[in-house]
């Protein structure tokens, strides 16, 4: 039996057409029996603090949303909560995106949290309490990070830590040191303070390796590794973070970031070692970003990459967060301060297209003050249907049509 559904563009752009299987419940059970234990068989959903936050949360911010989503949205699936950048930076004046010396880093050269907004990672608990609190809630916790290692440790020149042998990293009968890992001329373009590690190197890897058994034994269940992809393709250092998370004993969710440029091709030879990867820019509440993500879902759907093999089970396109509810601006020090400036119907739309995409949907809002109208509209059973377990996917047409009265919150 085949079903088809329609995403109105507002009445400013063609319409996508797709079509997929109705039996939905079936076909999820037969997928769920066929990689039981795998994290990623169904599209992740979530929240994530970087609409409504910038890169200012707080401890308690965090939890105080992290509380709604158990409270109500794990019964629908979102059952991820991810604290987005810079949760090292020290929130300071004069201190802005491109600052570089004012990050909070251990002595091995590794990002730790800001003490005066995370409290609870004083004494060198790092993330420890947070996610216990997170997972206590029956969550699974998240975090952002940036490509390689920081201009600050390259700068203090700290030694590298050898997980596997304790101490610092020696080969060559010498300890080797961040200044010799960190690329310069691989810097990320758009945030000042980052560069890719050169992972030909052992001391490379054994830095990566030692940022990743912390976020495990800080209790992290989801990475969100940013300027790697799109125009920052950096696929050597996706491929060995890829196989570090392998080694673990806990499994981590592997997200990629950002989506600029993104083609299906791109994603050949990378989407097998992920769990799910942006696949646009950023995505923010005016209509011509939405709009840009139509073309976008055809294009993944059309190559098959909607649930391709992926590192944990299946991969997913990802079409970046939910813009609803309370946001703040791109770019500033400030908390949620305003409505999504994205119409009813919009909105509708976006949701809509997101759902039959089988993109991860993870909402950006802030949580404590969600309206009724955007909680129904991500918490709508028939969207929510779609995205776990719909098939075969794709645009057969084009046309001017209503969304169907069963998909309007």
């Amino acid at each position: 039996m085949i079903k088809q559904f329609t995403v109105l563009g507002a009445m400013k752009a063609p319409i996508l057409v797709f079509f997929f299987s109705a039996l939905f419940i079936w076909s999820g059970f037969c997928v769920a029996r066929s990689i039981k234990g795998e994290i990623t068989a169904l599209p992740p959903r979530g929240w994530n603090s970087y609409d409504s936050f910038s890169w200012i949360i707080s401890e308690q911010e965090f939890l105080d949303n992290a509380k709604f989503a158990a409270d109500k949205l794990l019964v629908h699936g979102y059952q991820y909560v991810v604290v987005d950048f810079l949760w090292y930076r020290k929130n300071v004046d004069g201190v802005n995106l491109d600052s570089i010396g004012y990050d909070n880093i251990d002595e091995w050269g590794r990002m730790i949290p800001d003490p005066d907004r995370w409290p609870s990672s004083r004494g060198g608990k790092g993330f420890k309490e947070v996610s216990r609190k997170v997972h206590d809630m029956g969550l699974k916790f998240g975090i952002h990070l940036m490509r390689g290692i920081s201009a600050q440790a390259v700068k203090a020149k700290t030694p590298i830590l050898d997980v596997l042998k304790g101490g610092g990293y020696r080969e060559a009968e010498r300890e080797w040191h961040a200044d010799e890992i960190g690329m310069r001329d691989k810097s990320c373009a758009w945030l000042k303070g980052f560069m890719s590690v050169n992972t030909d190197l052992g001391a490379g890897r054994a830095f990566l390796r030692s940022l990743y058994w912390q976020y495990a034994e800080w209790g992290v269940d989801f990475v969100k590794l940013d300027c790697v992809f799109g125009d920052d393709l950096d696929t050597k250092q996706i491929l060995v973070v890829s196989e570090l998370l392998e080694e673990l004993d806990r499994a981590i969710l592997f997200s990629l970031s950002p989506g600029t440029s993104v083609t299906p091709s791109m994603a050949e030879g990378i989407s097998e070692h992920v769990d799910m990867y942006r696949v646009t820019g950023d995505d923010w509440d005016k209509w011509a970003d939405v709009a840009y993500h139509f073309n976008v879902a055809r294009d993944f759907a059309a190559a098959k990459k909607i649930g391709a093999q992926g590192l944990h089970g299946r991969s997913w396109p990802d079409l970046d967060m939910l813009p609803l509810g309370q946001l703040t601006d791109p770019g500033v020090q400030q908390g949620p301060h305003r409505n999504c400036s994205l119409t009813l119907e919009e909105q509708r739309a976006q949701v809509t297209l997101w759902s039959m995409a089988k993109s991860p949907l993870m909402f950006g809002g802030d949580l404590r003050n969600i309206d009724m109208t955007t909680y129904n509209l991500i918490t709508n059973p028939s969207l929510l249907e779609i995205n776990s377990y719909s098939t075969n996917n794709m645009e057969i047409g084009e046309g001017i049509m209503h969304i169907p009265k069963a998909l309007q919150a």
